[in-house]
């Protein structure tokens, strides 16, 4: 029996050592843009959340506006608008019968908002993870965030508040410069 001689060229099975790590790299590569872009669509999520939450108390604290003709104080940065004591996040708010809110929003980030009010306006307060936001506190051409009276959302402070609809412009928050 005659066997035809097999080339070396013709023997190999397999990649090349270079042909793996150029595959890895590649993937490698693909996978850390994958997961920036992830990782972003995550924060936009959550400051999207953030800016519902927020308007959700708003809306409540202007049905609470015209049942007492007056927004609830603050008390440590929370409403102090329920029965017993001040409203906590995550909470029942009701008053007097009326509910509010069935559960006051928390920061889906695990910060906090802030509630700021003197009866006849209010400011709440939260932190956005994406700086560049387009809502978020500027300070020239740079980033801000807003005084609370050192109260922060989160570390860094608070950079996004909206106001109830009667703030005049000369009580607004004051921007701060990081």
């Amino acid at each position: 029996m005659y066997h035809l001689p097999i080339s070396k060229k013709n023997s190999r099975k397999g990649f090349t050592l270079l042909e793996l790590l150029v595959v890895i790299v590649i993937i490698g590569l693909l996978s850390a843009i994958g997961l920036g872009s992830f990782i972003s669509s995550q924060k936009k999520g959550r400051d999207a959340r953030r800016k519902a939450d927020l308007s959700s108390i708003q809306s409540a604290l202007e049905l609470y506006y015209n049942d007492f003709n007056a927004y609830p104080l603050d008390v440590s940065q929370k409403i102090d608008g329920c029965d017993a004591s001040s409203c906590d996040w995550n909470d029942l708010w009701e008053k007097n019968g009326t509910i509010y809110m069935v559960q006051i929003p928390s920061d889906p980030g695990g910060g906090s908002y802030a509630y700021d009010s003197d009866g006849t306006s209010y400011t709440l307060y939260a932190r956005l993870e994406n700086q560049y936001d387009n809502d978020v506190a500027q300070c020239g051409s740079g980033i801000g965030y807003y005084d609370t009276s050192g109260f922060n959302c989160v570390s860094g402070g608070c950079n996004f508040a909206v106001v109830s609809s009667n703030t005049s412009p000369s009580s607004l928050p004051t921007v701060m410069c990081e």
